[in-house]
Parts: C-alpha cells; structure tokens; sequence
C-alpha cells in the first residue's frame, strides 16, 4: 500500500508549499520534491491570489509527471477552464463570463502566467488532466463535497476517469444541467434553499436565499446548526428542522479529505473519518498550509496534521 501526504489550497503560495514539503520530509532530487515510499495528493485550489502561481505549478506538475504526487481539481482549476473557454451558443462569449468581478477573482493567475502566452495556454491544457474526484485504496479524496448522488453522475458521464470533457465544461457551465449541480456540489459545496421568505446577507451586504452547509455534520438538524457562516451572523439563520434526507450522509469506509472551506485555529479532524486541509493560507493574518500524514489508519488522528 502507498502512503500519501494530502496537501490543502495552495493558492500560489510556493514558499509555504516548500516549507511543508521539507517538514514532511520530502526533498528535491533533479529539481523534484520526493520521498521513498510516500506520494503527496494536492486537493486543488493550487492557483489564483498568491505570489507564485507559477512556481506553485512547477512543483505540482513535476511531482506528478515523475510518480511522486496525484492531484484533483479545485474551483478555482474550474473556473480557470470556463473562463479561457469560449461560449459556443454566445459567440464573443466565455463559459465564465470575462466580468469585472470573474475578472478580479481571476486576475494573480491572469497576471502572473501572462494570459494568452504559451505558459497561460500550458498551464490550461494541464488542467483538463486533473480529476474531480480520487476513491483510492485506502481514502478518499475531494475539493469540496464528497455527494455519492453527484459522484455516480460523473462516474458514469467520464466513464470512470472522473476527468471532464470540453461537452462536459459546457453542460457544467449550464445551470438546467444535472451536470453543473454535480460539478458545483463536488467543487464549491453543498448549499440548500432557506425557508420561504427567509434571507440574510453576505458579506457585500447582498441578500442570499440560498446557504452553503456543513455537508459532513450529521449531527446538525436545523438550517442554523448547518450553516456555514459566522457565528456573529447564525442568528439570522431559522432555526427550522431541514428534510432528514437532506445530507449525503458518509459511508465511512474509508477516510475521506478535502480542501475548500478557508479554515481556521488548530487543524483537528471533523470526525474519525473526515478532514479538512484548507486553513487558509491565503489570508492576511494567521493563514496556515496543512497536510495530513496518513499511515493507512480508518480512523484518523489529531497529531497527523502538519501545517506551516
């Protein structure tokens, strides 16, 4: 059995990435970080607003093109996608719209791989590549949202390489496909509609109708216990039981991890078979890049986290 080091968002942050490869014991041999008998498994999100996406590809690339890493695909790999796609029904048009706002998000990568240059175009190709899901010997591996409903669609659309197609990037780019509730759940997270009439507003003072959730805690009953927000803003959130049937559920077989969520405080699984890497490494004040070491166990433990 493979044992692997799984890596949370990155987001171009190629000094931390170094640092966390070094304290995982991984060192460079001909330019590539490696280490006898361990793979790392980065679970996307590698580009947009840091300082050295570039670099942060480099590693990546090199690691998986020499057999000393696996990768899935983030939000942020998606989106690049779309918005370097054309709009085949809206000519002059982009699968993800070139708006002020897509192009704000987007613009570190645009920026720094200089778009439409030949590294911009490499670093795009390289991205069809990712998958969107692992099911490994041993764990699992997702951005955002492990949904077996959304998983069993894109199985069977892939057929079985978990990978997208330029047809599948349009149905996903399309909100009346099954295919776009499949990629937004896998990638971006699980969300549900409030009670009618119900509304809070987001951080740009916007009203939202719709919640993202703590997919992973089946404890949670109500719309409050499962929102994901603030703890300043849950009030405002009915504290109305949702549908029993509502949650995915896990079926805890294995480990499962992913990235996503913007963390914080000291990493600690979910549960024994749930982990989040994702601490934030892109924010101003105490962002941390975090791997989990995992040794083959079920269960997973506390002092497996390392993080810089």
């Amino acid at each position: 059995m493979i044992f692997y080091d799984l890596i949370g968002d990155i987001h171009g942050h190629a000094h931390a990435l170094k640092a966390l490869l070094k304290c995982l014991g991984y060192t460079r041999n001909r330019g590539v970080w490696q280490q006898p008998g361990r793979q790392v498994i980065f679970l996307g999100d590698l580009i947009d607003r840091g300082p050295q996406q570039r670099e942060v590809l480099r590693i990546v690339r090199s690691m998986i093109d020499e057999g000393h890493a696996l990768a899935v695909m983030g939000n942020h790999e998606f989106n690049a996608l779309a918005y370097a796609t054309p709009d085949p029904e809206h000519p002059g048009e982009h699968l993800r719209r070139h708006t002020v706002k897509n192009r704000h998000q987007h613009h570190a990568f645009l920026s720094q791989l200089r778009e439409g240059s030949a590294a911009y175009k490499d670093a795009i190709n390289w991205f069809w590549q990712l998958p969107l899901y692992l099911d490994l010997q041993g764990l699992r591996v997702i951005h955002a949202c492990w949904h077996p409903e959304h998983i069993n669609v894109m199985e069977q659309l892939t057929r079985g390489s978990a990978r997208l197609t330029p047809e599948l990037l349009i149905q996903a780019s399309r909100s009346d496909s099954p295919v776009y509730e499949a990629v937004e759940t896998l990638l971006k997270g699980l969300e549900m509609d409030l009670p009618e009439g119900s509304q809070y507003l987001d951080k740009d003072g916007n009203p939202r109708t719709q919640l993202r959730v703590r997919w992973w805690d089946q404890q949670a009953l109500t719309y409050r216990q499962l929102a994901l927000i603030s703890d300043h803003k849950r009030h405002l959130i009915p504290n109305d039981p949702v549908a029993p049937d509502f949650l995915p559920g896990y079926d805890q077989c294995k480990p499962v991890f992913f990235g996503h969520y913007w963390m914080t405080g000291r990493p600690v699984p979910l549960n024994d078979h749930i982990a989040c890497l994702d601490y934030s490494v892109a924010a101003r004040h105490g962002g941390k890049l975090c791997a989990y070491r995992w040794e083959g166990e079920k269960y997973l433990k506390e002092r497996n986290f390392i993080w810089v």
